[in-house]
């Protein structure tokens, strides 16, 4: 059985910083490739950050240069460092292996990011 728990979000204001946190725990879950992904109000859930398990990164565009995935895998433990935080990030903020356990059927309860102008 995996858990993921998310943490970390919260209100801020545009241009301002947050760092997310994911422990990970569960029997054979591994060293997977872990993923951040996010979901606005009625968007579709998006990966905007991967991270292998030797710290290969990989981040979609919206968020290049802004933010930072690392992972301590001596904890199970990944971050998401988030920068220049926009209104546009707003958003439930998720953490999952990539592709996601389960073919996507089981994920964390999320952390809120709220982004004002």
């Amino acid at each position: 059985q995996v858990q993921l728990v998310e943490s970390g979000g919260g209100p801020v204001q545009a241009g301002g910083s947050l760092r997310l946190s994911c422990a990970a725990s569960g029997s054979g879950f591994g060293i997977p490739v872990m993923g951040w992904y996010r979901q606005a109000p009625g968007k579709w859930r998006e990966l905007v950050a991967s991270i292998s398990a030797i710290g290969h990164t990989n981040y979609v565009d919206s968020v290049k240069d802004r933010f930072t995935i690392s992972r301590d895998n001596a904890r199970n433990t990944v971050f998401l460092q988030m920068f220049d935080l926009k209104p546009e990030d707003t958003a439930v903020y998720y953490c999952n292996t990539v592709p996601p356990w389960d073919s996507g059927n089981y994920w964390g309860q999320g952390t809120q990011v709220t982004v004002s102008s």
